[in-house]
């Protein structure tokens, strides 16, 4: 079961990465999630660099009492970082996830600390 669920993933995700490409105008913004946490990077493509990421994991990141909320506050952490680097476009990879829970939260985080995708 967990293989079909992986294979399945893959597929979606590498047909997403064939059509979303970040670049320096208009980077990518990541989104990976485990079981407990969930990591958000703005990447861009073309040059292969991480601009700017958050993460549920971090030290100085607080507990929340759901994942909903804790994607939330990462979204917003996210759009805070990206906003002092003068990111304010960039392009949603939902890396095969269904947009729906974590996912969605963590992009209303991102579009109320200011990103446009």
């Amino acid at each position: 079961m967990k293989t079909i669920r992986i294979k399945r993933r893959t597929k979606i995700r590498l047909k997403l990465k064939k059509t979303i490409r970040g670049n320096n105008v208009m980077p990518r913004l990541s989104v990976f999630r485990s079981n407990k946490n969930i990591y958000a990077q703005i990447i861009d493509d073309v040059k292969g660099n991480t601009l700017a990421s958050a993460s549920s994991n971090s030290k100085d990141f607080g507990k929340f009492e759901s994942k909903i909320l804790a994607a939330l506050e990462v979204g917003k952490l996210l759009a805070k970082k990206a906003s002092k680097k003068g990111i304010s476009k960039v392009k949603f990879d939902r890396g095969g996830y269904l947009y729906h829970g974590r996912v969605k939260s963590l992009a209303d985080g991102a579009r109320e600390g200011g990103l446009k995708f």
